[in-house]
């Protein structure tokens, strides 16, 4: 307990520090003792949309809608409307911005920041789908490389989605009025 007394806690780093040895500032990260303490989730509300982690059930949602998708533009409207023959190149140009608008739509409804999900759930959906362009296309038009590079396009297209989302979804930036 007597030694409980001689330390004092850095109020921006947790650090414990001696009362007489260190004076005013922290020993470990340099802060004054008057200065206030970190913001924590509950005092400042743009903490919230900061990715603590990677969520699987976030990412199984963004599994899910991406795949939904997916399936719905790339092989359920050929289905319906059979003028839409997506094989091949068309099918991946077309799959670029359904991935962009999944990780949209996960960016947006998503609670805090959740951007690496929607990217790992289109990575996952990307290369089967790609497989499927690629062995269903009557003419060969793209080799198979440049499949696994629309998917890498795709995949970037859904983090930039995901942000987007994201951005929305927090609204103005509060940065800019402090300025």
């Amino acid at each position: 307990m007597a030694d409980s007394k001689l330390t004092q806690p850095c109020p921006m780093c947790g650090a414990a520090n001696s009362l007489g040895a260190s004076g005013e500032r922290c020993a470990s990260c340099g802060s004054k003792f008057t200065e206030s303490k970190r913001p924590t989730r509950h005092d400042d509300p743009e903490r919230n949309y900061h990715q603590e982690g990677f969520s699987a059930s976030w990412c199984g949602i963004s599994l899910g809608v991406v795949s939904i998708l997916t399936a719905a533009v790339v092989v359920g409207l050929p289905m319906v409307v059979p003028v839409f023959d997506f094989e091949g190149s068309a099918g991946m140009l077309l799959a670029i911005p359904v991935w962009f608008v999944s990780g949209m739509l996960i960016g947006l409804i998503s609670p805090g920041r959740t951007v690496l999900e929607p990217v790992v759930a289109t990575f996952l959906v990307a290369m089967p789908t790609a497989f499927l362009l690629f062995t269903g296309q009557t003419v060969k038009m793209m080799p198979a490389f440049m499949y696994v590079l629309m998917s890498a396009l795709g995949v970037l297209f859904s983090l930039i989605g995901s942000y987007v989302g994201e951005r929305i979804q927090i609204g103005p930036g509060s940065s800019a009025s402090s300025d």
